[in-house]
């Protein structure tokens, strides 16, 4: 980084002919300048000019979160573990208006900064997507393992004191307005073996089985003989020990294992409950396809997901979700999940969306971190700790506002003559 000259404007004041309107927060630079109200709720503090440089070189929300994660971007009258508060006001009421080029090249100048050379970007970012082609082509399964890895082996002890003691990383369902979190990721377990008419004997095939969760409930709760798969090798460790220490050895098994792997058919049901996100909407017709060869007929498959609100978006997420939680996600609107999953020949029963629920779940979530928060910054960094509050609370965020949804759809599998064996109204 060299210096053009002595700055002629400062970071405020640069800042501040970028916003339309009022600036609803306190904006405070280490050049001792600052914008907005004096007695804001909140104040962010610009400390360093490596802050800058994150945000003046990265696109769209990258470059804020680089800043805030690195340490050089402070936000204040929020915890690290929850800045919801601070998302939601920026979301709603900062407008900023696009410079125009000579404005950029101007307030460059009067900042005293060029070249722009990009600071090497915080040890918790993933490779961009074009640098990930040396791990293989997007969704093979050496890139899907490296990609798991690096969002669930993030330590099993940080995530009991985020998620609780359910371990379960995925929507709760939430009965009434007082259940605790437990208590709506119970409700949750138990929906999904309803939905799918779980009885004792029978055999489930849990795709994506993080901790073990669906699979030590429907052994335990139902008598059923399951089976889970995850690319993690901490979950797959740790569900293991759950299975040993609840004495499930006989009916309940997790592998460490890439679902395409799996040998076995003829499942009375399959749950999917949280992994179509990182199978691409490009293989949506194989992986459903997958699934219809392992049910038998009359076999029950529930798709528990994140989508978005439409199905003519991107699929692909911003770079911030991108490279700190989910390399390679994609999401797609519900009615593509459905589409895809009719088009591999099983019949769609049932489709509900949960999206309030998910905003419970990651409320919930961010309060966890924050009541540990001295806990898990001791065990992955603060760092690390920063990106998840970020992302918690910002999903919670886009949940509110109907930006994403979590949804389920039930399907069956039909015999050659059309018969797929569900009632005429639903059980559950």
């Amino acid at each position: 980084m060299t210096l053009l000259s002595r700055p002629t404007i400062s970071i405020g004041d640069a800042l501040s002919t970028l916003v339309r309107g009022d600036l609803p927060v306190r904006f405070e630079a280490y050049d001792g300048s600052a914008a907005g109200p004096a007695d804001a709720d909140i104040r962010l503090e610009l400390r360093s000019e490596r802050g800058l440089r994150y945000l003046l070189t990265a696109p769209r929300d990258l470059g804020m979160a680089r800043a805030y994660v690195a340490g050089d971007l402070a936000l204040h009258g929020v915890h690290p573990g929850d800045p919801y508060a601070a998302l939601a006001l920026l979301q709603g009421s900062l407008r900023l208006r696009p410079p125009a080029p000579t404005e950029v090249v101007h307030l460059l100048r009067g900042l005293g900064v060029a070249p722009l050379v990009p600071p090497a970007p915080p040890p918790q970012e993933h490779l961009p997507r074009w640098r990930r082609t040396v791990e293989g082509l997007r969704h093979s399964m050496g890139r899907d393992a490296e990609a798991i890895q690096h969002h669930y082996d993030v330590s099993n002890v940080f995530y009991r004191h985020v998620l609780g003691p359910s371990m379960t990383y995925t929507c709760a369902v939430y009965p009434d307005e007082t259940a605790s979190l437990e208590q709506a990721q119970e409700t949750k377990y138990d929906l999904v073996a309803r939905k799918l008419d779980l009885r004792p004997g029978q055999r489930l095939l849990d795709i994506g089985c993080g901790w073990g969760g669906m699979v030590l409930h429907a052994a335990r709760e139902h008598g059923v003989r399951a089976l889970g798969v995850t690319l993690s090798q901490a979950q797959a460790e740790w569900a293991g020990e759950r299975i040993r220490e609840e004495g499930l050895e006989d009916l309940a098994e997790v592998r460490h294992l890439d679902y395409r792997l799996v040998e076995e058919d003829g499942f009375d049901a399959v749950s999917s409950i949280g992994l179509t996100e990182h199978i691409g909407v490009r293989n949506y017709p194989a992986y459903f396809g997958w699934i219809r060869d392992r049910l038998r007929p009359g076999g029950r498959l529930l798709n528990h997901c994140i989508t978005r609100a439409d199905n003519t978006g991107r699929a692909t997420a911003g770079p911030f979700i991108d490279r700190y939680v989910f390399p390679d996600g994609e999401l797609a609107g519900s009615g593509t999940i459905v589409t895809a999953v009719e088009d591999a020949r099983l019949e769609v029963q049932h489709h509900e969306n949960f999206r309030v629920h998910y905003a419970r779940t990651l409320a919930a979530w961010c309060a966890n971190l924050v009541e540990h928060w001295e806990e898990c910054v001791a065990e992955v960094g603060e760092g690390t700790a920063r990106v998840w509050g970020l992302y918690m609370a910002g999903s919670r965020l886009a949940f509110e506002r109907n930006e994403i949804q979590l949804h389920h759809v039930l399907a069956t599998r039909t015999d050659e003559h059309g018969v797929s064996g569900y009632p005429l109204r639903h059980t559950f």
